[in-house]
């Protein structure tokens, strides 16, 4: 088990064995999951930008004017 302390502006350094571990470098993201009063850090994958610029062309379809008006109240 590894251990580390919060500083005063609620930051925690990911101790050495566990950024190894985990491939983990400056700049990677982590997610926080709150479970039973205790807390699941995990590395976030990086995101397959290709995938997302693929999938929001697709999404053009649906921001038209028209599109915004009619789904501004929901």
């Amino acid at each position: 088990m590894e251990v580390a302390t919060l500083t005063a502006k609620g930051q925690v350094t990911v101790p050495k064995a566990v950024r190894e571990a985990l491939g983990l470098r400056q700049g990677d993201q982590l997610s926080w999951e709150l479970e039973d009063g205790s807390v699941r850090v995990r590395a976030v994958a990086p995101l397959d930008l290709v995938y997302l610029q693929g999938l929001e062309s697709s999404l053009s379809e649906w921001s038209s004017p028209e599109d915004e008006e009619a789904f501004r109240d929901l």
